[in-house]
């Protein structure tokens, strides 16, 4: 028998595909797990109990949490990266975390056939495929949601013809959760004019008191809550656990798929929202207006090629080096307050800060230069605008 290795979630693509390539296809399945920081330990043991039950031949369970934060989510910090304005790559940068696990899980056991249940009309086919084709190009790539075209009331009822019972209920959202966000899919996010109901959302809001945290940063990374230096992966996770039952960063997608094809999706994201808007704005204090603006023209661009799956192209390596050089004043303390479904930045503390009062005060007094200075500054600096209209007055 081939091994397949099948990128596994437990959820409803997922355990059809257990069934169909060992059933259908006569395949050696061997189930992999990919943990991005979404799963307790309790999620994972019941992830795996499910899929012996699906008739695996083995299961195994990949951290890649720190690797995820080291590889990824730092750069997207680096460059506050929201695409459209809006969405944090929730899971367009954890897909391509979990793809080359995955890649390499199969390299490790020597795997002929890989597997995922992408549909053919989003995202993840293309990121899934992509990344398998460049990291383990002579292994055969097994679609089949995909290829036979799937509704999932098609999945569910396949299941129960082979004894596995699926709620309907269950299956009406399909969510995915890591470190970076949430993800939730649902019949709302099919139309242009329907939200997301409460119930639709993993985490309900429960917190309504006030309350204020503070987010230390070192060289671009969030090292510190409240004072606690925890390192960045538990600032992120101990943040949207404090952050998230206050309804805080709850909104809905709406983008371009890699196919061309808008898309919407909802998300939760409490601490990634806090920590770009955090970070962001103690870079506005320690940056150079030029700093500042190349890093947006340079982070949009390498926001919407890891988005398309692209992260193995050496340009997103040159593009790092370049976010993390930007990153060596980006010090200091950001004091937030959280609210229901909203929070506030309310300043900063840091040893680079440039809106020293050494300096002058905006809009009040100033103490490295003079009046006249300024005047002579201001007629040099239109000075070609000035020809311009001279040379072309009427």
């Amino acid at each position: 028998m081939k091994k397949v290795v099948l990128a596994f979630s437990g959820g409803l693509d997922t355990s059809f595909c257990c069934i169909y390539l060992t059933r259908d296809l006569g395949l050696e399945v061997h189930s992999v797990i990919v943990n991005t920081g979404g799963f307790s330990a309790e999620e994972l043991a019941t992830i795996e109990k499910r899929a012996y039950e699906l008739g695996v031949k083995s299961h195994a369970v990949v951290d890649e949490t720190e690797n995820y934060y080291r590889d990824s989510i730092k750069y997207l910090i680096f460059g506050n990266v929201l695409k459209n304005a809006t969405y944090p790559l929730s899971v367009s940068a954890e897909r391509v975390c979990q793809a080359t696990a995955i890649a390499n899980y199969a390299k490790k056991i020597g795997a002929e056939c890989v597997a995922h249940g992408s549909t053919g009309a989003g995202n993840d086919q293309v990121r899934f495929d992509m990344i398998f084709n460049t990291l383990i190009p002579g292994v055969e790539i097994i679609t089949p949601i995909r290829d036979l075209k799937l509704s999932r009331e098609a999945e569910i009822e396949y299941l129960s013809k082979h004894g596995v019972e699926y709620s309907a209920e269950k299956a009406k959202y399909s969510i995915n959760k890591g470190i970076w966000g949430t993800s939730v899919g649902g019949a709302e996010t099919l139309t242009s004019n329907q939200y997301l109901p409460d119930s639709a959302w993993p985490t309900p809001v429960t917190s309504s008191t006030p309350r204020q945290v503070t987010i230390d940063f070192e060289h671009g990374e969030p090292v510190a809550l409240d004072g606690n230096k925890i390192g960045a992966v538990r600032v992120i996770q101990e943040l949207q656990a404090i952050a998230q039952p206050y309804g805080i960063g709850r909104d809905i997608h709406v983008g371009d798929t890699i196919i061309g094809i808008k898309g919407r999706v909802g998300f939760e994201a409490a601490a990634p929202v806090i920590l770009i808007k955090a970070h962001h704005t103690l870079e506005k204090h320690t940056l150079t207006k030029w700093q500042l603006a190349w890093k947006d023209q340079i982070a949009g661009f390498y926001g919407n090629y890891m988005h398309e799956g692209q992260m193995h192209d050496p340009v997103m390596r040159d593009i790092e080096a370049f976010l993390t050089s930007s990153q060596s004043t980006v010090n200091g303390r950001v004091y937030i307050e959280l609210n229901p479904y909203r929070f506030t930045i309310l300043g900063i503390d840091s040893p680079n800060d440039l809106m020293s009062n050494k300096f002058g005060t905006y809009g009040e007094m100033n103490n490295g230069w003079t009046g006249d200075d300024v005047k002579g500054f201001s007629k040099i600096f239109g000075n070609q605008t000035l020809i311009w209209h001279k040379v072309n007055a009427k």
